[in-house]
């Protein structure tokens, strides 16, 4: 590493009285004599910590000592050993502590960076630090309006200790005096500015051949030479018993009174204290995550009015009425090559279901959907912005963000950065573009893989309906194609969660393996990744029923056929109401899977974490108050050992881009989805707050400037909204039929005759002897099955009244040439 001159430069800063009451450290959360994040000696502050396990082998019986057996091999020891002594070479100092279980030992090594070190890091990753105070506390646009209309609101929350907003710049050693607050060198840097640092050395150190890889934490965990690294939490989230004042309280004690609690659902996120625990990456996060929620508020209520007024239109609908009074009038084709005839009138509450989700409120909701979320995008750019300049990450991407400790310790060779001067690590970009295109062709193969899946679940569903249609149960005969749907869409959906798991880890292993410079140019190379199968993956199904279903079928006569079996028509109400089915299976079903998962997983995953760490030997762990008593102890570490491991932001955001492409992109077949997406949303908010406040260990800060190419993504799905509810109501949707039938008769009495056709004469002749045929042969082998279990009666033929269903073999009426299709 090359070392940087100390030297005045000609750069001048803004020379600011400091204030005494104001300290930059950490607020909330100051060092007191309770502290017990220190090492043995009391004073050192503890930044990071680095665990390692170890197993007991017990011996014979009768034999008290036991022999410690390490885990891992010499090789992964060796490895372990040389990463702490590079460490300690670049001066952070080290302490170890050992917990003995009753099967095994954990090591846990406790890190603190001095001040030299902080000082130097903080220069080389471009730290920003404060000049001043500024005056002026952000407001909220909502909480502006009502209260110029005088009107309560119920959203609004008094947070204790609010974090004072600075005018900040990067980080000079030469020019120390003049920042906010250097004459206290332990309160100076944040505990978030000092894991940044500590994290930036650790995933930089090699720990044996950089030119294998063998660099960072990271790494060291995945092949388990580590256990975990982590920094720690600044005390715990329970709120002391008894009258507490308010400020009193410590940061994370905050966030869980004020945030993570169920009853926090109905007010305002405090963003800057979130901001101030866990950084700008995560807050912007649930900044952008209740945004999306408030926005669904108007778009729920309209889904939802449009709603029911489908449900008045059950009742009213001309049509609908014609169909459930037409009794024998339409006779139609077989749905199937062993299916009968059946009536028109038999879907009388199908159809009539089916006006739920079609009829003209749903065009009008579709272009209300469509503008909503073009709108929706430009005001969340406009927070994304004044977020950004208040929490100085309006430039960071263009000029602050520096390389990855990986790709810095990884790249083959160095540049000069024409701008700086500086010596920067280097990957040529041929060999990244011939890695890139590997990347893409996995991308087609799942792709593929996705596409055979979904053609082998459209098989699944014809011949299951065929099957069922043999049965003998007259209600499955009628249900079959309802059945062989629904039984699909749960199908889908389970394949669908089965690839997605899989393909996320297959792209996580190409992006690291292409060598991306920055953190963030990583993360948008895996995010695009995962959302171009996952868009596939998800909305694939949709796609074919709203669009290909039912349109390359045929007539009686000529059907086509896939891999032999005739192709999969839509079902008696229409292809919109299968449509609106599989977006409530795919979306609600996901919903409710990953919300089962956020809520009893950490749960479960938490409690066997404990119940692991619970020591043999209890007494080793009881210290003694002031009054003489003995009470419980456990070290921080151990405690924050025992925590889940943060998997970050990029499921949270998957989750939610994909629900909403489905409340905008297939909007037209079901008002209820933002409804459905609201709920959700409202649950999912406390659930990562719990996660992150009680759940996880503590992440190590990030910074952004906005929620990255996730803003992309949903651009480009608003475009595609726009175009598919176009499509979905020239195509799939009933309306412009009617409206040009209203057009022209002026009314819509007679539309049910006017959309059906006439079966040619040879062709009916033709279905009729095949389904006579087949239906001689059933009253064969029923015949054969009564005579062998000795009924006393056998009926030659059945009974027929007017009231009865329509027969198998119905004569043709001499004014037609075939029956109704």
């Amino acid at each position: 590493m090359k070392k940087k001159q100390e030297g005045d430069d000609s750069a001048t800063l803004i020379a600011m009285a400091t204030q005494p009451d104001l300290n930059y450290g950490t607020i909330g959360d100051q060092v007191t004599a309770q502290d017990r994040n220190v090492f043995s000696d009391g004073v050192t502050h503890i930044d990071f910590v680095l665990v390692w396990e170890d197993s007991h082998m017990p011996l014979k019986d009768g034999q008290t000592e036991e022999k410690v057996v390490p885990a891992s091999n010499d090789s992964h020891r060796k490895w372990r050993e040389n990463f702490l002594s590079r460490l300690q070479a670049a001066g952070i100092k080290q302490e170890k502590r050992v917990a003995e279980e009753e099967k095994r030992q954990i090591n846990y090594v406790l890190l603190s960076v001095p001040w030299s070190v902080l000082c130097y890091y903080a220069e080389e990753i471009s730290l920003r630090v404060p000049l001043q105070v500024v005056p002026l506390q952000p407001s909220n646009w909502s909480e502006n309006i009502l209260e110029k209309l005088s009107i309560p609101n119920l959203m609004a929350q008094e947070v204790p200790n609010h974090p004072p907003d600075f005018y900040t710049c990067q980080f000079r050693t030469n020019k120390l005096e003049r920042f906010l607050g250097s004459d206290d060198k332990e309160t100076f840097f944040k505990n978030t500015q000092r894991h940044q640092i500590i994290y930036e050395i650790l995933a930089r150190t090699p720990y044996g051949v950089s030119k294998r890889g063998e660099v960072g934490i990271d790494r060291l965990i995945s092949e388990n030479i580590f256990s975990a690294a982590f920094p720690l939490h600044e005390g715990p989230f329970e709120i002391p018993k008894g009258q507490v004042e308010p400020q009193s309280l410590a940061l994370r004690q905050i966030l869980h009174q004020y945030w993570a609690r169920w009853a926090c659902w109905k007010k305002y996120q405090p963003l800057d204290h979130i901001r101030e625990y866990y950084g700008e990456k995560i807050a912007l996060y649930f900044a952008w995550l209740g945004f999306y929620t408030g926005w669904l508020l108007p778009a729920a209520v309209v889904g939802t009015v449009i709603f029911l007024f489908g449900i008045w239109l059950m009742f009213t609908d001309v049509p609908a009425t014609e169909i459930c009074d037409s009794g024998n009038t339409y006779i139609m084709c077989p749905l199937c090559n062993i299916c009968t005839y059946w009536k028109l009138s038999s879907i009388c509450m199908t159809f009539k279901a089916g006006l739920l989700f079609d009829h003209g409120g749903t065009v009008f909701f579709s272009i209300f959907m469509s503008l909503w979320a073009v709108t929706f995008l430009e005001y969340w750019k406009r927070t994304s912005a004044i977020l950004a300049h208040r929490w100085d990450c309006s430039e960071f991407e263009e000029i602050e963000e520096r390389p990855r400790p990986e790709f810095t310790a990884m790249a083959p060779m160095t540049v000069r950065n024409p701008v700086t001067g500086a010596e920067e690590p280097y990957f040529p970009e041929s060999s990244r573009f011939k890695r890139t295109m590997t990347g893409c062709m996995v991308i087609i193969v799942m792709i593929t893989v996705v596409l055979m899946f979904l053609i082998a679940i459209i098989l699944y569903k014809t011949i299951l309906s065929i099957i069922i249609s043999r049965s003998q149960n007259a209600f499955f005969i009628f249900s079959a194609g309802r059945i062989a749907s629904l039984t699909g869409s749960v199908l889908n959906l389970l394949v669908i969660l089965m690839l997605s798991r899989l393909y996320t880890y297959l792209a996580r292993v190409l992006t690291r393996w292409e060598m991306h410079r920055t953190q963030t140019k990583y993360e948008d190379a895996f995010v695009l990744k995962v959302f171009v199968f996952q868009f596939v993956n998800f909305y694939s199904s949709p796609v074919y029923i709203a669009f290909f279903k039912g349109r390359f079928v045929g007539y009686p006569g000529n059907y086509h056929t896939l891999l032999g079996i005739r192709n999969e028509d839509c079902g008696a109400g229409g292809c919109l109401i299968e449509l609106a089915q599989e977006l409530l299976v795919i979306m609600v079903g996901k919903q409710v899977i990953n919300n089962v998962q956020e809520f009893v997983c950490p749960k479960l995953k938490s409690w066997w974490q404990k119940r692991k760490f619970q020591h043999s030997n209890e007494s080793d762990k009881e210290d003694i108050d002031q009054d003489g008593g003995k009470v419980q102890s456990t070290t921080p570490w151990e405690t924050d050992y025992q925590l889940l491991v943060c998997e970050g932001l990029f499921d949270e955001y998957l989750e939610m881009v994909l629900q909403f492409g489905f409340i905008t992109i297939f909007v037209a077949a079901c008002p209820l989805a933002p409804l459905f997406a609201l709920l959700n949303n409202w649950v999912e908010v406390r659930l990562d707050a719990q996660k992150f406040v009680c759940e996880y260990r503590r992440p190590v800060v990030e910074r952004a400037q906005d929620i990255g190419i996730w803003f992309n993504i949903l651009q480009v799905i608003t475009h595609l909204a726009v175009i598919s509810n176009a499509f979905l109501i020239a195509f799939t949707s009933d309306f412009l039929p009617r409206l040009y039938y209203h057009y022209t008769e002026g009314s819509l009495k007679g539309y049910v005759n006017f959309t059906l056709s006439i079966a040619p004469s040879i062709v009916a002749t033709d279905i009729r002897m095949a389904i006579g045929k087949a239906l001689i042969e059933e009253k064969e082998k029923a015949g054969q099955e009564l005579r062998r279990r000795r009924k006393p009666e056998t009926p030659t033929s059945p009974k027929r009244d007017s009231d009865s269903p329509p027969p198998l073999l119905p004569s043709i009426s001499e004014d037609q040439d075939g029956p109704s299709h």
